[in-house]
Formats: structure tokens, C-alpha cells, sequence
């Protein structure tokens, strides 16, 4: 790429992901997670939630599996993929996210910071992910910054 600041604004086509039950709990036994309101309706009700809801790391399960591959994201950024690594990971969340729930997600680069050091340069390219529910009530928003080492 010839100017990364080029990519400030660059969005990626919207997609959709409905949040499946089993996936919930899958994620919660992968991270050792016994917490019943992630598979349980009346623990998760006894609790106050309105369904079984999503742990607070899961928007990244929607990211890796209804969203664009690795190769495809770094395609439509021109990043050399041996070149880079995640940065870091930040989720806001506005609405509870609950099984059955179909999420429409939409994504673009809202920041480029160019940093020089001595054993190089590197690009930090930030990204944000808006999360609508099925009613279009933004629910969740999370922000990655990706690292591309010149």
C-alpha cells in the first residue's frame, strides 16, 4: 500500500451470524467457564438475564466464524500476513447478547498510527466492529488493533 492512512475509513461488506445455544456453550467449556447462565435458562433468569447469554470474550467466536477469513481481511487491507500480529482487543458492550439472537455486524478501519523505531517501523491499524441485534438496537461494539511490521 502505498500510504496506510489510506485505509482510515475502508469498511467491509455487513454480515450476519445468529447465536446458536450449543456455540455458547462449546465456548464456555473451551475456556473452562462452569458459570450455569451460559447453558442453563433458569439459572440464567434466576440471575436476571432474559435468555442465556453470551460471555464477554464470544464477540470474537462471531468474528472468527461468521466473519471474513484471515486471508480475506489482510487481502483487503494489503498486509503481508507474516508480517503481523493482534495488538490488542477491546469490547464495549450497550444490550445484553442472548442465544437466538441474530447479530448483522459491520466493520471499518477508524484509525492508523505509524510508529518508527530502531529496529524498524510498524503500522497499528485499528479496526471497529458494530453489533446490531435482529430489532436493530446496536448492542455491542469491539475495536482491534492489528499490528503490520514494516
Amino acid at each position: 500500500m502505498s500510504n496506510v492512512n489510506d485505509l482510515v475509513g475502508l469498511e467491509f461488506e455487513p454480515y450476519c451470524f445468529e447465536i446458536e445455544k450449543g456455540k455458547i456453550r462449546e465456548f464456555v467449556q473451551a475456556i473452562g467457564d462452569d458459570n450455569p447462565i451460559y447453558f442453563d435458562m433458569e439459572a440464567a433468569k434466576k440471575e436476571g438475564f432474559q435468555g442465556i447469554p453470551i460471555p464477554l470474550t464470544f464477540l470474537q467466536v462471531i468474528d472468527l466464524w461468521g466473519g471474513y477469513s484471515f486471508q480475506e481481511k489482510m487481502e483487503k487491507l494489503k498486509l503481508n500476513p507474516v508480517k503481523i500480529l493482534h495488538g490488542e482487543q477491546h469490547f464495549e458492550y450497550l444490550e445484553d447478547i442472548y442465544a437466538g439472537d441474530v447479530l448483522t455486524v459491520s466493520s471499518k478501519v477508524i484509525n492508523v498510527d505509524i510508529k518508527k523505531g530502531s529496529s524498524g517501523g510498524m503500522d497499528l491499524i485499528t479496526t471497529e466492529n458494530q453489533y446490531k441485534n435482529q430489532h436493530g438496537d446496536l448492542v455491542a461494539i469491539s475495536r482491534n488493533v492489528t499490528v503490520h511490521r514494516h
